[in-house]
């Protein structure tokens, strides 16, 4: 048996080769039945019609059992209740009824045909006991969606189901944004990775869970279709539309009395918070027209074609801060900040009387988060042998945030405290819009070849909301800690990030004897362009109200004054270092190729083996940007020793290479043990090589002058920007950028589990999972100089001083690399 094994692997890499590549991370977004049919006496039937239909839209699957007596009726709707059906010539028709499919689960129905008077027998599906499981996996049913309690109305309240599940989005101990989440097949995450998921940046669920059927959270697939990723793969599908007319209409809301005004003895102002959600479903059957030979005929859709649409709007309002200015008295206590009211009202009255410039309120004033959703499919069942799948998916989405705490511009810690408090228009918004298409055509070629082609376009817009005009951002300090601010967010001006993936996937799969060979090619194309240009409003600290005062005086005074009456703190301001560049896009592209191909063998009716071998590789874009003077640095690694970096050399196309083997042994009945090993590998987020775009030295340029009177108070926001630029090189600025070997996260997984059927239909379980970083990620500042010293104690590791920088006019050289020693492990029950 090891040499067949062995064989058989070898063959399948081979022909994995051969086929050609395309990168390929499909998603499984159906269901299967599997089956042997045999006589009386135990030998197989050949020649046996096997017929399964889907009651609630009549689609009918067939096929024909082989030489072995096995059959397989692949790519079938997920849900139910089926009949299937067992028929030959001079047997008794056998009949199974009420059968439920899970999403990528395999339900095995096997027939025993005789002449004798035939007995009808009802089963379930049981989504935990099926052939295809072999690693850690949890399915959540649309009767689960239906039935558990969800405050957010988010898909991440059920992931908890997941016995790996770490929290906000995170599963066996992996960074959420190392998920790969796919809506009916098509890509669908935050790619750029700015958030654990589509939503996330706004809080609003992408998808009404009125639209969903199901969704799968796979940990440890062995099956390679299940890809890129290294944390898990969330595979959820929509509902459709059937054969009877039906909808619903909702209306959910939250009474303001529920939130807590107390907290023990003390009493607390929460502000006002509302949140309210309608929305509707619809589905049925399409009638259409058909051009026959007797001319245009009025055809109902039943059978045939079959709509399902959602639309769902929801806003949620609360208080943008519960700090609040001090009357007068009671300061510092509670949420009353230290910053008098009266400044506040003094400052707000100046600014909007002497530079036309209105602030905001500094209290009291509520944020919004609107979301609206909308979701239409449509199923076409061309024929007995072809089926089509079309949807589109939308989300118009955005939230108030408060202004960044951040001392990288200005001085920071601008609010939350009962130190200072900034006024409302020093705040912003963040968008999040996605628009989503997929389709996807099945069909079954033969009794023995089976296909499905799915082509997927998603484009996501994370911009900021935009501001009508920029004013300089200004921090005003008493006694050396900020008070208050106002003026446009720092790093919020011309702040953009759009990005589009297309995507090509196709599954070939071949039924022989015991043998399902699945291949697969698929093509992506991602896109991005990144603008974010902190500082570029300019940003003004002041040690003192009064120091502001008297240089917003003299600018009144004299405007073409050179020198500030006053010292300042700080000067900060950025600008498009590009000629004939107005803002510092930082472009990104990434395509990727690849394949796959497995074997899941059926060794014994109760055990089956798969084995199949995944590999991905991507090709990423030029920057269109060199720093030549960077490039001819020396800097030093982790290890002491000189190194150079090419500002523009983005990764090479480093091939990844997933081998996986997994089992499935049902010893009886009620037993299942499953387990396997294999690879896993999946995008980091695009983030992080995005920042070697934008931190090149070359892009923008930058100035921050402290303690200084030659940058007096002006409110043009571009008064101190270079009146030209060359492209040269920064005076000073940081570095990042990616080291050419490094290839995308992977890791080694394991597991071993056992499921055990107890009365009453409940199941106990086991599994242990092992994980181990084979490129784990890692970053280090490749521009600090040998260290200081060490520090003392049980700690010794090296320490470095303040400044101790190999090249003083580059504040950092962040590098990306990989390492892989990172390991984890998980023991659930």
């Amino acid at each position: 048996m090891t040499k067949i094994f062995l064989n058989r692997f070898l063959s399948l890499g081979v022909m994995c080769l051969l086929l050609g590549a395309t990168y390929t991370f499909a998603q499984v977004t159906n269901s299967e039945i599997v089956g042997r049919i045999t006589d009386a006496q135990g030998q197989p039937l050949a020649g046996v019609m096997v017929e399964a239909t889907h009651l609630p839209t009549g689609t009918l699957y067939t096929a024909v059992t082989n030489d072995s007596g096995r059959y397989v009726l692949p790519n079938m709707r997920i849900g139910g209740p089926y009949t299937v059906k067992a028929i030959q010539a001079g047997f008794n028709e056998q009949t199974r009824e009420n059968l439920q499919l899970g999403l990528g689960s395999a339900a095995t129905i096997n027939f025993s045909l005789s002449t004798a008077i035939d007995v009808q027998v009802t089963v379930v599906n049981d989504d935990l006991f099926s052939e295809a499981k072999t690693g850690a996996s949890t399915n959540i049913s649309n009767e689960v969606i239906s039935t558990m309690p969800s405050i957010g109305r988010q898909l991440t309240d059920f992931s908890r189901l997941t016995p790996q599940y770490g929290g906000n989005g995170s599963f066996a101990g992996q960074d959420n944004r190392l998920n790969n989440i796919t809506v009916d097949g098509s890509y669908f995450n935050n790619s750029f990775g700015l958030a654990g998921q589509p939503g996330e940046r706004t809080g609003v669920s992408p998808i009404s869970l009125a639209a969903v059927e199901e969704f799968q959270v796979n940990v440890a697939p062995f099956d390679v279709r299940q890809g890129n990723f290294v944390g898990a793969a969330v595979n959820v599908v929509t509902k459709s539309g059937a054969n009877k007319y039906n909808g619903s209409a909702y209306y959910l809301w939250r009474n303001p009395s529920l939130v807590g005004k107390e907290a023990g003895p003390n009493a607390f102002n929460p502000g006002d918070f509302k949140f309210r959600t309608w929305g509707f479903t619809a589905g049925g059957p399409i009638p259409f027209f058909n051009f026959g030979e007797g001319g245009p005929m009025f055809i109902s859709g039943k059978d045939k074609l079959f709509f399902f649409v959602n639309y769902e709007d929801e806003l949620t309002t609360a208080p943008g801060t519960t700090w609040s200015a001090c009357p007068g008295t009671g300061c510092r206590t509670g949420s009353v900040t230290r910053v008098l009211a009266s400044d506040l009202d003094t400052l707000g009255n100046y600014l909007r009387t002497n530079f036309n410039y209105d602030p905001g309120a500094y209290q009291g004033y509520p944020f919004s988060t609107p979301g609206k959703k909308f979701l239409l499919r449509s199923d076409y069942n061309i024929n007995q042998k072809n089926r089509l799948t079309l949807r589109y998916m939308q989300l118009d989405s955005s939230t108030d945030v408060l202004m960044s705490n951040s001392s990288s511009l200005g001085f920071g810690n601008r609010r939350t405290s009962l130190d200072a408090l900034n006024f409302q228009n020093s705040n912003y918004s963040i968008l999040e819009n996605i628009k989503s298409w997929v389709g996807e055509w099945t069909s079954t070629w033969s009794n023995s070849v089976s296909n499905s082609l799915i082509v997927g376009y998603t484009k996501q817009d994370e911009s900021r909301g935009a501001i009508t005009n920029l004013f300089p951002m200004v921090d005003i300090l008493q006694g050396g800690v900020t008070y208050t601010s106002f003026g446009s967010e720092p790093f919020t001006p011309n702040n953009e990030l759009r990005y589009k993936s297309f995507q090509i996937q196709d599954n070939l799969s071949f039924y022989r004897g015991a043998h399902t060979i699945t291949t697969g090619v698929s093509y992506e194309k991602y896109e991005s362009e990144n603008v974010f240009f902190p500082g570029s409003q300019s940003a003004y600290v002041y040690n003192s109200l009064a120091d502001f005062y008297t240089d917003a005086n003299h600018y009144l005074a004299n405007p073409n004054r050179v020198t500030s009456p006053v010292t300042l703190r700080r000067f900060q301001v950025r600008w498009s270092n590009v000629p004939g560049l107005d803002k510092p896009v930082q472009p990104l592209e990434v395509q990727y190729v690849g394949f796959y191909g497995q074997d899941q063998w059926k060794v014994r009716d109760n055990f089956t083996l798969t084995y199949g071998l995944r590999m991905d590789v991507p090709f990423f874009g030029e920057t269109g940007f060199t720093n030549p003077l960077a490039n001819a640095l020396t800097f030093r690694d982790e290890t002491g020793a000189s190194v150079q970096y090419s500002t523009e050399k983005l990764p090479d196309p480093n091939i990844l290479w997933s081998p996986r083997v997994g089992f499935n042994w049902s010893p009886t009945r009620n037993l299942q043990i499953r387990g396997g090993s294999g690879l896993f590998s999946g995008r980091p987020a695009y983030v992080w090589i995005s920042n070697q775009i934008g931190e090149n030295g070359i892009l923008t340029g930058f100035e921050q002058i402290e303690n200084t009177t030659i940058r007096p108070w002006h409110p043009n926001p571009n008064r101190y920007k270079p009146a030209t630029v060359s492209g040269a090189p920064a005076t000073s600025y940081g570095l990042a950028v990616t080291d050419p070997e490094f290839k995308f996260p992977q890791l080694w997984r394991t597991t071993i589990g056992v499921d055990y059927r107890l009365p009453w239909n409940l199941v106990a379980g086991a599994e242990y999972l092992h994980s181990k970083d084979v490129n784990g990620v890692y970053y280090i500042n490749a521009n600090l100089a040998n260290p200081s010293t060490n520090f003392t104690g049980a700690d010794t590791r090296p320490r470095w001083a303040a400044g101790n920088r190999i090249h003083s006019n580059i504040t950092s050289n962040i590098v990306l690399k990989n390492q892989n020693v990172g390991k984890a492990w998980n023991l659930a029950f």
